[in-house]
C-alpha cells in the first residue's frame, strides 16, 4: 500500500506548494500541471471557505490558515506513514524506515556509529541522514520531512518536542602537543595569541563565540572560515591553530589523540545543549521510538 493511496491529493498538492512556494515549481515535483495543482487549492478553498495562500508576484504565501491547515496535513501525512509501517509489521513484515536530519558535528562519527550499533539488531530499520544547519533541522522536523532531529540549540523552537537534551557546551580544540593542551579549562581570551579556525556564522558554536567576544571586546586572527567541521580539525592538527566544537562531534580525532578538547570557563559558552527532536504532538512509528531511545542511551553515555 502506498502512501499516496491513502492521502487526500488536494492536500498533498496544497503541501507541495507550501514547502515550494510557487504553483509551478510544486508543479514540477509533482510531475502534474500547474492548472491541476491550481485546481484542487482552489477546491481546498472553496471547502474551507478561507484563503489559504497570498498570491505574490513572486510566488505564494501562506495565510494563517493556510499555516493552521500546513500543520495539521503534515501530521497527518506522517501518521498514515505509521499506519502503513505498522499494518506491515502486523502481516510480519519487520521493517521501518527512520529519516533522520542532524546539524554537521553529529554526522562525522556520532550518528554514522549509533545507526551502524542499531542495525546490528534490527537488520530491517533502513535510514537516511540529510546534514545541514540547526535551524533547519528543528524546520525539517517542525514540517514533517525529518522523523528525528539531532542538533544543537540555543532556544526553544516552536511545535517542536525535545525526546531527550543534555549539555553541550562549546569547547575549545587544540593540537596535541599546544602549550594549552595540558590544561584542565581556559578563558577565550586565552585564544588570543593564537590563529583560530572558525566554523561559519550559521552554527552555535560560531554564534556564542562571536556573542563571547564581543561583550568581553576581544580581537582574534581567524587564519580560517569553514562550513566543513572535518576540514576545521584537519587544519588544527595540521596547523598548530585552535578551533571550536564540542567532544561528540570530534570522537574520532579526540580517540586518536590528534587534539585535545578544553573547556571554556566563559559561561556564554556553556549556553547551549544538544537536543534530540521530533514534531510536537506526532505518536512515533516503532522503529523511530526504538531509534530514539538508542540515540538517548548514546547521548547520555557521552556526557556522562
Amino acid at each position: 500500500m502506498s502512501h499516496a493511496s491513502m492521502q487526500s491529493i488536494a492536500l498533498r498538492y496544497f503541501l507541495e506548494v507550501v514547502r515550494s512556494g510557487s504553483v509551478n515549481e510544486a508543479s514540477l515535483q509533482l510531475n502534474v500541471a500547474a492548472s491541476a495543482v491550481s485546481r484542487q487549492i482552489a477546491k481546498l478553498e472553496y471547502e474551507l471557505g478561507t484563503a489559504l495562500f497570498e498570491r505574490r508576484a513572486r510566488g505564494m504565501l501562506p495565510t494563517a490558515a493556510g499555516e493552521l491547515l500546513a500543520g495539521y496535513a503534515r501530521k497527518a501525512q506522517m501518521e498514515v506513514g505509521q499506519l502503513v509501517e505498522e499494518l506491515g509489521q502486523l502481516r510480519g513484515l519487520q521493517r521501518g524506515h527512520v529519516h533522520l536530519a542532524s546539524s554537521q558535528g553529529f554526522a562525522i562519527d556520532f550518528l554514522p556509529d549509533a545507526i551502524a550499533a542499531f542495525r546490528e539488531q534490527h537488520r530491517g530499520i533502513t535510514f537516511s541522514l540529510d546534514v545541514t544547519s540547526p535551524d533547519e533541522v528543528s524546520r525539517r522536523v517542525r514540517e514533517g520531512r525529518a522523523d528525528l532531529g539531532l542538533t544543537y540549540s540555543l532556544a526553544p523552537q516552536a511545535d517542536v518536542a525535545i525526546e531527550c537534551a543534555v549539555p553541550g557546551p562549546v569547547m575549545a580544540i587544540v593540537p596535541a602537543g599546544h602549550p594549552l593542551a595540558r590544561r584542565d579549562a581556559i578563558a577565550l581570551a586565552e585564544l588570543q595569541p593564537y590563529p583560530i579556525a572558525l566554523p561559519m556564522p550559521e552554527t552555535t558554536a560560531r554564534q556564542l563565540f562571536d556573542i563571547c567576544r564581543g561583550v568581553q571586546g576581544l580581537e582574534f586572527v581567524i587564519a580560517l572560515e569553514c562550513n566543513y567541521l572535518a576540514t576545521l580539525f584537519r587544519y588544527v592538527t595540521q596547523q598548530g591553530c585552535v578551533s571550536l566544537s564540542n567532544a561528540i562531534s570530534n570522537r574520532q580525532y579526540l580517540d586518536s589523540q590528534q587534539i585535545v578538547a578544553l573547556p571554556f570557563t566563559d559561561e556564554t559558552l556553556q549556553a547551549r545543549r544538544i537536543e534530540l527532536q521530533s514534531m510536537a504532538g506526532r505518536i512515533l512509528p516503532q522503529a523511530v521510538t526504538a531509534f530514539r531511545d538508542h540515540l538517548a542511551e548514546r547521548l547520555a553515555r557521552q556526557v556522562g
